[in-house]
């Protein structure tokens, strides 16, 4: 089926072509088509040719149910991304070289691979992904993990070639890269694995040996025969065996540990309580007297391993950090060999190869520029919101992208040796030297286990003089009521549940240590670009004549250059005059005739050059859009400097109010930017913040080693949201990267804020603070019942079956009081002071 065959249904609309203000909206991705890409004898628009070809494929396999699950995903029809799509060969992945290193073969002489997926995003993406199986021949199965990206994909390589399998998810949108944490993939699986069938044995016999309890506990007060008695009881000991032998094996290895670090840990009174409950219960079996507890202990040992479950689950997205950060350079590069180009896998470069980096490509490596002349995006690591010229003999750095013209560029450094690949380098050192911050519940856990040991000893010699076997039911008592389960759960269930309504208002935080690490203030260290501003620029000012933007708007309507999107978004796309003899400026502008009137949008270096100057008047009011870290752009018609625009990156309309809020919970900000300091300066005196506090300039290498250097002394919550604050966010007591962060930021940060705005920032470290309030709470209140069920104990009131019972009331009591906890909910307008806030 070809798109000729029927009526098209676009993504976004109804009719077939959106008219928004009189802007057709692309029927693949629902954004703006430029006014130079519309075509009005046709009746689908696309806002560039990747959405295009998409579109194409999408229908000519027969794919269209895409855009009704992408309308699901999206009832209210937002603009989602354009497709991204490249003219890669995929070559490489043939080698059989990157076979052996990133494929597994199967039994059946199938290959299995993980591939990382840009641009997935929502559940269209999964079902598109998955259709592959389908539509390409020798393809067994494809799975694709939304939340990373990795698609795992299985094929017959004697029926289909990788390179054609990559290519075909590229013309949907979807780039390709080897997975690189695939090993660690494994090694977690199979942990996993060991883990849930280990709950999978215990939550059986807990469930087994529990209706058998019923029965003895319905037998004590109806009557039951003695052997059938007898018989429950030794069935109730062969269930709980499997349980406490090897589901339990988990406790006891901590334990373990904890003895020969010569250090008391939370496992040692479990493994104490499950061993002599078992023995004793044991013991009462064969000798057909006394309490047996084996409900109380599977239930027990069922119930702490989900606990454990729970937190290696929190604990494992700290692992993707890595895998992430490998998506930032390509796997492959354009290798240029006696004049031929080929691609080539990455790790096969070499020092002094020469690579072609076609317009909209990465740079696969640092190098030297040999010929060419282009404009680099370098926000990967520098922050700068401005891209840079190029020329032959400048420097280039993997990561960057190339924003327009071709390059071919001398390799001199590849691979891990490059600035990203050292800047990944500090940033896993960062996070594996950063251990979390212990817990309220782990600092006092020690005085706990101590003191419960002792107690447990104390009882038995006090009760020993009356029979061992008294000793041991008050001893056994002790251990059971002061089981370690409420304080256990004290700070995760609160924690837990408070993360779950921060996730609803749109605050990500990554684990429960990041709550206790914003308590009582610190240094506040904000990223400029795309964090405090809006991360792109804008026409801020405008000096002369007004009139003149819609005639640079013509000229800016085929260029993708942020200037000419900046000044595309001010001017009124549907009535601009048509251009003729558009030609770019390198590294100045552009210029052409509009109208039949010359017209030329440079900088003012440039256009007095040109012998072309402001007059007076507009010449006088220039430094104040320099004062204002506003980027002058001048504007000639005829020979006439008419209009100089101010373009800047726009500060966030609520970072004012944020930074209000949170100094008033003792939280002192300061400025690190990549951009130049005269703009941070002016970013910062706008915020209130005083110039020596306001860096500008500043390298990712630097930004690490300022925020290392303030976390020595205190508190540091670091805010960014690019590459280059990813080390800093890594080493930070907690990194929080801001929406539409790149992924390494998200993945070396500890909380990711998904809503717009700064705000929410406010909200974290309120909400943070509530349910720090009610994990005190708890930890209180379990450490008084422990405290009045030891004293029960060993004063003989409780017998273990009492102490069985008992035992779950402090639990319950700290879920009662978690629930109950309302952090994290949104903010008064007019709430600016801690003192204000209502209570958990």
């Amino acid at each position: 089926m070809t798109v000729s065959d029927e009526t098209p249904s676009p993504s976004w609309s109804d009719p077939g072509v959106i008219q928004r203000t009189g802007v057709s909206a692309c029927a693949h991705c629902g954004l703006d088509v430029p006014p130079a890409l519309h075509r009005p004898d046709e009746p689908l628009q696309f806002c560039c040719n990747g959405c295009r070809t998409v579109y194409d494929v999408i229908h000519g396999n027969g794919l269209e149910k895409y855009y009704d699950l992408a309308r699901s995903a999206d009832p209210a029809r937002e603009k989602t991304r354009p497709a991204t799509i490249t003219d890669r060969s995929y070559r490489d992945f043939d080698d059989p070289g990157f076979q052996d290193a990133w494929c597994r073969p199967l039994a059946d002489g199938h290959l299995e691979v993980d591939l990382y997926l840009e641009n997935v995003h929502c559940v269209a993406c999964v079902w598109l992904v998955e259709k592959l199986p389908i539509k390409l021949d020798g393809v067994d199965e494809c799975l694709l993990d939304i939340r990373r990206g990795r698609a795992r994909l299985r094929w017959d390589p004697r029926r289909a070639r990788l390179s054609d399998i990559a290519r075909f998810l590229d013309s949907l949108g979807y780039p390709a890269h080897p997975w690189r944490g695939s090993q660690m993939d494994s090694i977690h699986r199979s942990e996993d694995r060991r883990l849930l069938i280990r709950i999978a044995v215990a939550g059986a016999a807990a469930g087994n040996v529990m209706l058998i309890a019923f029965s003895l506990y319905g037998g004590y007060f109806s009557g039951m025969s003695e052997e059938f008695r007898q018989y429950f009881r030794w069935v109730s000991l062969l269930l709980t065996a499997p349980s406490v032998f090897w589901s339990g094996m988990e406790f006891y290895r901590g334990a373990w540990g904890s003895l020969k670090a010569r250090s008391l840990h939370m496992d040692l009174p479990i493994t104490i309580g499950i061993a002599a409950a078992f023995l004793w219960g044991s013991w009462n079996t064969i000798t057909n007297r006394g309490e047996i507890y084996f409900d109380t202990l599977t239930v027990l040992i069922f119930l702490l391993l989900c606990g454990r479950w729970l937190v290696r689950r929190q604990q494992r997205s700290a692992a993707d950090a890595t895998e992430l950060l490998h998506s930032l350079t390509p796997s492959a590069a354009r290798r240029i060999t006696d004049g031929v180009v080929s691609e080539v896998p990455l790790s096969a470069l070499t020092i002094e190869d020469r690579v072609e980096v076609r317009a909209g490509e990465t740079v696969p490596a640092d190098g030297m520029v040999e010929e060419g002349n282009s404009r680099l995006d370098l926000s990967l690591l520098t922050g700068e919101s401005v891209p840079q010229d190029v020329e032959p003999g400048a420097p280039v750095f993997a990561g960057t992208l190339n924003l327009e013209g071709r390059l071919v560029v001398r390799v001199m450094r590849s691979g891990e040796d490059t600035r990203v690949g050292r800047l990944m380098k500090e940033i896993e050192h960062a996070a594996g030297r950063r251990a979390p911050i212990v817990l309220l519940a782990d600092r006092i856990s020690g005085w706990f286990v101590a003191g419960v040991l002792f107690l447990a000893l104390v009882t038995f010699a006090l009760w020993v003089r009356n029979g061992v076997g008294l000793a041991l039911d008050h001893a056994i008592s002790l251990l059971i009521v002061t089981c370690p389960c409420a304080l256990g759960m004290a700070t995760p269930l609160a924690v837990g549940l408070a993360l779950g309504r921060a996730a609803r208002r749109g605050i990500l935080v990554r684990g429960a240590d990041v709550i206790e690490r914003l308590q009582d203030g610190g240094e506040l260290v904000l990223d400029k670009t795309g964090t405090l501003t809006e991360g792109r620029l804008d026409l801020v000012r405008t000096l002369g004549d007004a009139g003149s933007l819609p005639l640079v708007a013509a000229l800016e309507a085929n260029s993708a250059h942020p200037v000419a999107r900046a000044l595309l978004r001010a001017a009124d796309a549907s009535t601009l005059p048509t251009a003729n003899s558009v030609r770019q400026i390198s590294g100045a502008g552009i210029a052409g005739e509009v109208n039949g009137r010359t017209v030329i949008a440079a900088s003012l270096s440039h256009l007095a050059g040109l012998g072309i100057l402001p007059a007076r008047a507009l010449e006088e009011a220039i430094p104040g859009l320099l004062a204002d870290a506003l980027t002058p752009i001048g504007v000639a018609v005829d020979g006439q400097l008419v209009t100089v625009f101010g373009l800047g990156d726009t500060l966030r309309a609520d970072a004012l109010e944020t930074l209000e809020r949170l100094r008033a919970r003792g939280w002192k900000p300061r400025i690190l930017s990549g951009d130049h300091p005269s703009v941070v300066r002016a970013i910062g005196g706008r915020l209130g913040l005083a110039e020596d506090r306001c860096l500008g300039g500043v390298s990712p290498e630097s930004k690490l080693q300022i925020v290392e250097g303030l976390a020595r002394t205190g508190r540091v919550m670091m805010v960014g949201d690019g590459v280059n604050d990813a080390a800093a966010l890594a080493a930070a007591t907690v990194g929080v990267s801001v929406r539409g962060g790149a992924e390494a930021s998200l993945a070396a940060a500890d909380v990711y804020l998904s809503r717009p705005g700064l705000l929410p920032l406010a909200e974290l470290v309120a909400g943070a603070s509530g349910t720090v309030r009610t994990i005190r709470l708890n930890l209180a209140l379990s450490l008084f019942y422990n405290l009045a069920g030891a004293g029960l104990a060993m004063s003989g009131l409780l017998n273990p079956l009492v102490a069985a019972v008992l035992m779950p009331i402090s639990s319950l009591t700290v879920v009662l009081i978690s629930l109950n906890n309302r952090s994290f909910g949104a903010l008064s307008p007019n709430l600016l002071r801690p003192e204000q806030e209502t209570s958990p």
